[in-house]
C-alpha cells in the first residue's frame, strides 16, 4: 500500500488515480499512525517551499518523514515534495529543507535565456545520469511534464536525471530509499504510469 502524506500542499486527485490505474491500493492521511501502515511514502506538493515547510513540520510530518526513511521505507517527493528533500530553497528567501538529499534550491531566472519563459511548463524528455530503479520501465528520451519556477543545483551526486531548458535541470534524484522527481509523473502519460510502477517494486 502506498500512503500520501497530506500535509495541505498538493494535487492528490491526480496522484491517486495514477496509483488506482496501476492497481495499487491508497491512502491518502496527514494521520502519523495510518500512513506507517503503508508499504512507501509519496511526497507532493505544489505552490511555494515556505509554506510547504511550514504546513509540513507544523503538523510534525516531517519528522515521521525522517523516521520512517530511517527504518528503510521508501519515499518518493514529486514537484515541491521533491525539492523539500534537500538541505535549503532560495524561493523568495532562504528557507530550510528536509535535509535528506545535499544541495540546494535555486530559481532558474538569470540561468536561462532571457526569452525563454518562466516557470517552465510543459512536456521534455529525459537524459539519464545514472541507473536508477525509477527507470525500470522506461527508455532515455521519454518524455515527462514539467510545472516549475525552481530547481535542484549542487546535487551531482544523487542527480538520476535531467531535462535540458537551456540549462541542464535537475529532472530526477536518488540516495538510497530517496527518491525525488521534479516533474510530475501522475500528469505524464503512459510514462508516469511506468515510473509509479517501478517505485512500487522497490
Amino acid at each position: 500500500m502506498v500512503g500520501i502524506v497530506d500535509y495541505g500542499v498538493g494535487n492528490l486527485f491526480s496522484l491517486t488515480s495514477s496509483f488506482a490505474a496501476i492497481g495499487s491500493e491508497v491512502v491518502v492521511s496527514s494521520d502519523a499512525d495510518i500512513l506507517r501502515t503503508a508499504d512507501r511514502l509519496i511526497l507532493p506538493g505544489v505552490g511555494a517551499f515556505r509554506d510547504a515547510k511550514a504546513k509540513l513540520s507544523e503538523s510534525g510530518l516531517d519528522k515521521f518523514v525522517k523516521e520512517e526513511i530511517g527504518k528503510g521505507k521508501p519515499l518518493l517527493g514529486i514537484c515541491l515534495g521533491m525539492q523539500m528533500l534537500f538541505d535549503k530553497s532560495f524561493e523568495y528567501g532562504e528557507y530550510e529543507g528536509l535535509g535528506l538529499i545535499p544541495g540546494n534550491i535555486v530559481p532558474m531566472e538569470g540561468k536561462i535565456r532571457k526569452d525563454l519563459k518562466i516557470p517552465h511548463i510543459g512536456w521534455n524528455p529525459l537524459f539519464f545520469k545514472k541507473q536508477s530503479k525509477l527507470f525500470k520501465y522506461i527508455r532515455e528520451g521519454d518524455c515527462t511534464y514539467f510545472v516549475h519556477s525552481y530547481y535542484a543545483d549542487t546535487c551531482p551526486d544523487y542527480v538520476t536525471s535531467v531535462a535540458e531548458y537551456d540549462i541542464e535541470v535537475t529532472a530526477s534524484v536518488e540516495r538510497g530509499n530517496v527518491f525525488g522527481c521534479q516533474f510530475h509523473p501522475e500528469k505524464s502519460g503512459e510514462v508516469g504510469l511506468l515510473i509509479l510502477k517501478a517505485f512500487l517494486e522497490i
